[in-house]
């Protein structure tokens, strides 16, 4: 399998490391080819343009920021891809946009995995982020070696617009799970306790989440880097409420979360880290969330 590999920020860089890692013959463009300069030096291929990569590689995979320039890529991807090429999108994109996509891939006779995925850029980096594939089986068995290289787990959640679902639902639990972990800290800490021995009693209890032991960490670091911002926070948000609207399903935590992330969006802008939401609460006290012993960022 010749593998192309465009969209190389934070996650799509490592994904696409690990392909190589594991023996794959990759092909990467990306706006910046500073982004790309870790895979060239690890024996990736360059494209010139994202056009130029689909006419040389078996299948393409996009990781994009948003779906308007996944709209942008494939009207160039499109017409270079050979008949029975797949396109692996591992963009967070609404399920309405998904099955759009398939069909017009269709009409060029290419076939749609949708591959979003959730855990970290951190697990990203190892190899270990899990994977969750939407489309047919046989795509799903044909790509598995790669699915395999770049995650740990694999679990194929159905057709085409399944995971768009289920992603959707991840990252709405991790963003109200965020909110929760913030209060919990600062709780901790206007209450007197020592916040280093207070989130290892947390990682220790019923009231745990996996957003504690990581985003919750670097909180207390003080970095907030996380490598996803607020934007794309509130974009996930928004496919959440949508779908909380369309099958009639009440998203009270959601919509109280949004709102926070609109309060964090005005004070630090879109491109600042999600987990600053807890800074709005460090701001407004005037109360620090720190603690010495914990890391800038997640490995």
């Amino acid at each position: 399998m010749h593998y192309g590999y465009i969209g190389l920020g934070n996650l799509g860089a490592n994904c696409a490391m690990c392909l190589l890692r594991a023996g794959f013959d990759v092909t990467v463009f990306d706006l910046y080819k500073d982004n790309a300069a870790d895979l060239l030096a690890a024996g990736a291929n360059w494209a010139d343009s994202a056009a130029d990569l689909a006419g040389k590689v078996d299948h393409v995979i996009t990781c994009l920021p948003s779906p308007a320039v996944t709209a942008k890529v494939l009207a160039q991807t499109l017409p270079m891809m050979g008949e029975g090429a797949t396109w692996i999108e591992m963009s967070t994109l609404g399920r309405d946009e998904v099955l759009a996509y398939a069909e017009l891939a269709a009409g060029q006779g290419v076939r749609m995995l949708e591959l979003p995925v959730t855990g970290g850029v951190h697990l990203a980096a190892r190899g270990e982020i899990t994977m969750l594939p939407g489309g047919d089986a046989d795509l799903v068995e044909l790509h598995m070696p790669a699915l395999q290289a770049m995650g740990d787990l694999v679990f194929h959640m159905g057709p085409l617009g399944a995971s768009s679902i289920i992603k959707v639902i991840t990252n709405m639990l991790a963003f109200i799970h965020l909110k929760a972990c913030s209060e919990a800290l600062m709780l901790a800490k206007r209450g007197g306790l020592d916040l280093g021995q207070a989130w290892q009693a947390i990682r220790a209890s019923s009231g745990n989440s996996f957003v504690h032991e990581t985003e919750g960490a670097l909180i207390l670091n003080g970095s907030y880097d996380v490598a996803f911002n607020i934007d794309l926070a509130l974009k996930d948000l928004g496919f959440a409420l949508d779908f909380g609207r369309e099958f009639g399903v009440p998203l009270d935590l959601a919509g109280m979360t949004e709102q926070t992330y609109v309060a964090a969006k005005a004070a630090y802008g879109g491109a600042a880290q999600s987990p600053m939401i807890a800074k709005l609460l460090e701001d407004l006290l005037d109360t620090d969330l720190r603690a010495p012993g914990f890391p800038d960022r997640l490995t």
